[in-house]
């Protein structure tokens, strides 16, 4: 079984999904902030992926993780390696939920998570999938250094752009 390493910052904690976490975790499917990633969703389709962010550690050895608050262990949002099978590479994800909005935690979660990727994991590249609605998911690629490269039609999602980060050399 994958041990989920949990990984920190000043305000944050990333580790694996568990239970605790499907309120917030549903309550955001249930909401318009998941439009941009087919919802929103029921509480029932919420929890098969909750548990797919936790399964996903089983299959790759790589995931998402729970962005956690580090001293009340209340869940944020979601970040880490993305991979579904109709997607055209893994993708570092990011989600948050409404109340962690406009504080840098997405760019927090999402930076230690790419650098997971590239000093752990030994990746030399890795891409972010986003809609053109999605402006913040936008800023935030932008913010973090990725480029637009091109995209992909997805059965499910509709067109989405593949957006390059830098290579590890050349971080932000």
């Amino acid at each position: 079984m994958t041990v989920v390493p949990v990984l920190e910052t000043e305000r944050l904690r990333l580790r694996a999904a568990e239970m605790r976490d499907f309120e917030a975790y549903a309550d955001y499917c249930a909401s318009d902030r998941s439009q941009t990633v087919g919802g929103p969703f029921t509480r029932d389709e919420a929890f098969s992926q909750l548990c797919a962010i936790a399964g996903q550690w089983q299959i790759y050895g790589y995931g998402r993780w729970i962005i956690a608050d580090k001293d009340s262990e209340a869940a944020l949002g979601a970040t880490g390696v993305f991979h579904p099978v109709t997607w055209p590479e893994p993708e570092n994800a990011w989600t948050v939920f409404a109340d962690a909005e406009g504080k840098s935690i997405a760019f927090e979660a999402a930076t230690v998570a790419r650098d997971h990727v590239y000093d752990v994991l030994g990746w030399p590249t890795v891409i972010s999938c986003i809609t053109d609605v999605n402006t913040r998911s936008i800023a935030l690629a932008e913010r973090m250094g990725a480029k637009r490269e091109g995209g992909f039609v997805h059965p499910k999602y509709g067109p989405l752009n593949i957006w390059r980060h830098v290579a590890p050399e050349a971080r932000v």
